[in-house]
């Protein structure tokens, strides 16, 4: 019996001694968390979509905590409102950002690239792209085969089965970016929402000179430099045979529209256009 008892002291002790030693190694160790985090991941969305540029919204709180302003941080899927209130709990001015959206730039529909051959492989555009150009003769354009609707936490892309593009859902879209990672062809790219949603942008990532890109797409861009020349912002770029517009200059005039030879550049969301009445010259008696 006397054994046992001892036994079950010695137990005791040791298991008393070893719990003093993790107590100390535990504040000797111990991570202080700013308590503010928490209340920032509160009232953010918990979408952990990652467009923010942080791993998930616990990483977003930790940065903007940390940071000594906010300006460059935004969470997307929240926007204003939502950095709004982290601004109030961290006692900082909050920096308004021009909303964003995710914009398909290719046009490359079944009637402007004709098929050349048939794809009978994995239904996923990045083992498509590693294996081969694509159907058509447009090396650069869409495969259509929807990874960038299968990433997309908010159902907000799909492919159209008409033209066998992605459309994006401007109601849904939080500009996430999820997308844009997820498409090999990096034809998906954010743009700013624009005023009333209207924005142009050239729907082309083909790089080909001219003859070619034109020869495998009927609305590709050619290069040309017309829209450029037309711009009277200085909002178009010309590089590697492909036009560029520069969301934060254009100013949304249209005149690089109307100048396309191709109709390579796209405009979204605008009125149609007044049309010019005829002057009728009177002659005088």
């Amino acid at each position: 019996m006397n054994l046992i008892l001892i036994a079950v002291l010695l137990l005791g002790a040791v298991g008393a001694i070893g719990a003093v030693i993790l107590f100390l190694v535990a504040q000797k160790f111990k991570v202080y968390e700013d308590p503010r985090i928490g209340q920032v991941e509160e009232v953010l969305p918990a979408a952990n979509c990652g467009g923010c540029g942080f791993p998930g919204c616990k990483g977003f709180a930790e940065a903007c905590v940390k940071a000594d302003s906010l300006e460059g941080l935004l969470c997307p899927v929240g926007g204003a409102d939502v950095m709004g209130k982290v601004a109030t709990i961290l006692g900082r001015e909050a920096v308004a950002a021009a909303p964003m959206i995710a914009v398909v730039r290719c046009n490359g529909t079944c009637e402007n690239r004709p098929r050349l051959n048939n794809y009978d492989g994995a239904t996923s555009c990045a083992v498509a792209s590693a294996l081969y150009g694509g159907e058509t003769g447009c090396s650069f354009g869409c495969h259509g085969l929807g990874d960038c609707v299968k990433v997309c936490p908010f159902d907000a892309i799909h492919i159209n089965p008409e033209t066998q593009l992605p459309e994006v859902d401007e109601d849904k879209c939080t500009a996430c970016g999820a997308c844009v990672k997820a498409c090999p062809k990096l034809i998906i790219e954010l743009r700013k929402k624009g005023p009333k949603s209207r924005r142009v942008y050239v729907s082309c990532v083909n790089k080909d000179k001219g003859a070619i890109a034109k020869k495998a797409c009927n609305v590709s861009c050619i290069g040309c430099s017309k829209c450029m020349k037309a711009c009277p912002f200085e909002a178009i770029t010309i590089s590697n045979n492909l036009a560029y517009i520069d969301y934060n200059k254009c100013k949304l005039c249209r005149k690089c529209v109307d100048v396309c030879p191709t109709h390579a550049i796209q405009e979204l969301n605008f009125p149609p256009k007044k049309k010019e009445e005829p002057v009728v010259e009177t002659k005088e008696n």
